[in-house]
């Protein structure tokens, strides 16, 4: 009796630690078994990722380098292509549409540079340079995180040209110069 009542529990245990996380049923409708259903729902959710995710992973970047962190900048700029490559143009605004179509390969170029030159922070940030003022569109265009953002200049870099960037918090905190001169920098606009 007792190693019945003990199987019992064990099978009971096993069924329930197999079908923990699981979120399909054995529901079918039309022949469509409803797990397939929900994998491809789940596909298309990663399809219609706004520009959030692209904003998100340039910050990643934008940090990674103020912090002279070449590794963590290449992971930033391999985020930035895949969220790129993420967006449904269907779900932005006509405005967002129109500026992602005019931006998106060019700011998908520098992050792959980007992310393929961990070791060599002055090429990553040659392509920084330039990959923000493709993100300073996309924002102000509307990025649908209802987050403000800040559009900073540093006067010394690359001999006094002088760079841009987009930054989540008034703080100065300087890409591209990193450590050196972390505080470098002025706020030119706040974005909405």
């Amino acid at each position: 009796m007792k190693l019945t009542i003990l199987s019992m529990a064990v099978s009971i245990l096993l069924f329930t630690a197999c079908n923990n996380g699981s979120k399909t049923t054995n529901n079918s409708v039309g022949g469509i078994d409803s797990a397939k259903t929900e994998v491809a729902h789940t596909e298309a959710d990663i399809r219609t990722a706004s520009t959030k995710e692209v904003i998100s992973a340039y910050l990643q970047l934008k940090n990674a380098l103020a912090k002279d962190n070449d590794k963590d900048a290449a992971e930033g700029g391999n985020n930035l292509v895949k969220a790129i490559g993420n967006v449904d143009q269907a779900s932005l605004t006509v405005q967002q549409s129109k500026v992602f179509k005019d931006i998106s390969d060019d700011a998908k170029e520098h992050a792959e540079h980007i992310g393929s030159n961990a070791g060599n922070i002055k090429h990553q940030r040659e392509h920084f340079e330039m990959l923000s003022p493709e993100i300073y569109e996309l924002v102000k265009a509307g990025d649908k995180t209802g987050q403000k953002f800040y559009y900073v200049n540093c006067p010394m870099y690359n001999g006094g040209k002088g760079g841009n960037w987009i930054s989540e918090t008034k703080d100065i905190q300087n890409p591209y110069l990193g450590k050196a001169m972390l505080n470098c920098g002025s706020i030119k606009e706040e974005l909405n």
